[in-house]
Formats: structure tokens, C-alpha cells, sequence
């Protein structure tokens, strides 16, 4: 029974973080319309977005762990202590290796996607600049236009500024992620200056599209050099049986046939 609890736990806890939960795209089309109640209540920020992401991140190692710790009960009640001790000493570490990478395949397809969105989100941002909108204003209608990662840290920007943090200052912390701190620097120094940034919003938006074709060239060709592999594989069996099959027949009949 104990172990059939333990197997039960951890296929629950692999299954749930395999799957991963919605991405953004997905609760922008689940979530309900705001009503003027809601957008109060998302303005007046209770629970600090940085909090949120932080208690997910903790809920999600919990589970991990609970996984990694569910294989090797059962590992120990169904082999003993002995051999289901090694048995969840390999298993619980392959089982955390495989977590540990896909946590980094949802780093890089999230890296890709900010990468991808970050010049939509800057031309956006210079159109509503010139249009005369408000920077608070324009910071919130792109995040919710793109949406995605970058939608994600427009949006906790536009609270932390709504909640009365210093523009500069929100916009320097953004900068700590290397892939949006170029718009985060730029728009520092407009909130600075008080210069109009649309200018200089146009001439990065450019240049991130440039950085944006290169990082998809980049990962297509090595998508390609990835591929090689596999396919090489693919062709050894008929390259075997068709030139070095024959080969070896024709060499050896001489020898079996005198």
C-alpha cells in the first residue's frame, strides 16, 4: 500500500510539472474581461507580482522534491533497503536531472519569445509616445497587447509604478534582465530627462529586430547541425547493406567457393 501511495505521488507531482502550467497566451483567453471593480483591485496590489512569481517558484520545488521523494519510497519498500536504496539513489537522480533541464528549455523559450516580442512591444510604445499617451498609460496597453514574457514585466512595471515607485528606478531594475535592458535604459533616461523617448524608442525597436533575426538564424542553423546526427543514423543501415554488404560477399566468395 505504501508503495502504490508513493508511485501514486510521484507520477502526480512528474505529470503536473511536465505539463507545466498555462502560459500566458492561454490565461489572456481563459481569464474573464476586467470590470472597473477588478482593474481597482489589480491597481491596488495586494500581493506584489515579484511575491507571487517567488510562492510559485517555491510551490513548484516543493513538488519536485515531493516527486524525487516519492520514487525513492518506493523504491526502498518494493526492492528493501539494500538494493531500492541504490535503486532511488539513480532514479531520484535522473528524475532531478530531468527537472533541472527542463527548467532550462523554459528558460531558453522564454529568453526566445522576449527576444521575439521585445521589438512589437518597443514600436508599440513609440507609437502610443507619439500619439500622446502617457507613459503609465502606454506601458499598460502594450503589456496587454503582447502579452507573453514581455507582457508579463511590462505589466508587474506598470503596478510597481502605479504603486507610487520612482519611474527610474522601475525601469533601472527592469534592466537587470540583459534581453529588455536596452528599452529598460532608454526609458530611464526619458523618465530622467523628461526628453520625449519616441525617437529613440524607433531606433530600437530596429535594432532589436536585427538582434531578433539573428537569434532566429542562429537557432535554425542549429537546429540543422542537430539534425545531421539523427540522419546519419538514419541512412547507416542502407549505406551497410548496400556498399559494404556487397563488399565483404564479393571478397569473401573466393575464399568459401574455391
Amino acid at each position: 500500500m505504501m508503495a502504490e501511495a508513493a508511485t501514486v505521488l510521484a507520477m502526480t507531482a512528474a505529470a503536473y510539472l511536465w505539463t507545466g502550467t498555462p502560459n500566458a497566451a492561454e490565461r489572456r483567453l481563459t481569464r474573464p474581461l476586467p470590470t472597473p471593480a477588478s482593474q481597482r483591485e489589480a491597481n491596488s496590489g495586494d500581493t506584489p507580482p515579484a511575491t507571487r512569481t517567488k510562492a510559485g517558484d517555491q510551490r513548484e520545488t516543493m513538488l519536485r522534491w515531493a516527486a524525487v521523494a516519492g520514487v525513492a519510497v518506493g523504491c526502498v519498500v518494493v526492492l528493501g533497503v539494500l538494493f531500492g536504496g541504490v535503486a532511488a539513489i539513480i532514479l531520484g537522480a535522473l528524475l532531478h536531472r530531468s527537472f533541472e533541464r527542463l527548467e532550462r528549455a523554459e528558460q531558453r523559450a522564454r529568453r526566445a519569445r522576449l527576444i521575439a516580442d521585445l521589438p512589437i512591444a518597443v514600436d508599440l510604445l513609440a507609437a502610443c509616445l507619439r500619439g500622446g499617451t502617457p507613459w503609465n498609460a502606454a506601458v499598460d496597453a502594450v503589456a496587454e497587447a503582447v502579452g507573453g514574457p514581455v507582457g508579463e514585466e511590462l505589466q508587474a512595471l506598470g503596478i510597481r509604478i502605479g504603486l507610487g515607485v520612482d519611474p527610474e528606478e522601475a525601469w533601472l531594475d527592469l534592466a537587470r534582465d540583459p534581453v529588455l535592458a536596452p528599452l529598460a535604459r532608454t526609458a530611464a533616461r526619458a523618465a530622467d530627462s523628461g526628453a520625449a523617448p519616441a525617437a529613440a524608442l524607433s531606433r530600437l525597436a530596429r535594432d532589436q529586430r536585427r538582434a531578433a533575426h539573428a537569434a532566429a538564424t542562429a537557432r535554425a542553423r542549429a537546429a540543422g547541425v542537430r539534425a545531421l546526427l539523427p540522419l546519419g543514423l538514419c541512412f547507416l543501415p542502407a549505406f551497410v547493406c548496400i556498399g559494404i554488404v556487397p563488399a565483404v560477399a564479393g571478397l569473401a566468395a573466393p575464399l568459401t567457393f574455391p
